[in-house]
């Protein structure tokens, strides 16, 4: 499912971002480490990296949904679990360029423009598993990051600080299958 969003994230960027920048920039999964690039990614690329995933616990919802059948069956829904998943967004410019800092900001320029317009994910862009989720999926763009400082993560990395977006879209899990249950249709009562 994760790798779902991996892919919608990507299609909307190529929707979304100008046509000529999209032919010019790669869009990328990988860890940010000092050996960034791999060597599937050519530069200038777009980098996702997804850094967190945990439990929208503001968002949890303990009841069961009931839905009765006409052949005196219930279907039991469990609550659907609702998980966020943070993204920082880098840019990354060739070695060939001559304004390698301008470049990358540009790139992270249009990246925002894009993540603003669209509050939740559009259906459109939706790939795999996403395509069947029940509620929207929500986005929160140019917030706090889940971590503690930016500059130990990009120490704990071994690389150099970048400028970075916080990026997190929120998704529904099927934690449980649902239950069929007979439905009581009669009631007796003992004295």
């Amino acid at each position: 499912m994760i790798d779902d969003l991996d892919l919608t994230l990507e299609e909307l960027l190529k929707r979304s971002l100008p046509p000529d920048l999209v032919r010019q920039v790669s869009i990328s999964f990988a860890t940010p480490d000092p050996q960034f690039p791999p060597s599937s990614v050519t530069l200038p690329a777009i980098n996702l990296f997804l850094y967190d995933v945990r439990e929208n616990r503001e968002l949890r919802n303990n009841e069961w949904l009931v839905e009765r059948q006409s052949n005196g069956n219930a279907i039991k829904k469990p609550p659907l679990v609702r998980v966020d998943c943070s993204y920082l967004i880098t840019a990354w410019t060739s070695q060939t360029s001559p304004t390698p800092i301008r470049d990358e900001h540009r790139l992270l320029g249009e990246v925002i423009k894009v993540l603003l317009r669209y509050p939740t994910l559009p259906s459109e862009v939706l790939q795999g598993n996403l395509v069947e989720q029940e509620l929207p999926l929500p986005t929160m763009s140019l917030q706090a990051t889940q971590l503690q400082s930016i500059g130990e993560f990009w120490q704990a990395l071994g690389g150099k600080p970048k400028a970075v977006l916080n990026y997190t879209v929120t998704m529904s899990v099927v934690a449980q299958e649902p239950l069929t249950t007979p439905l009581a249709t009669e009631s007796q009562i003992n004295t």
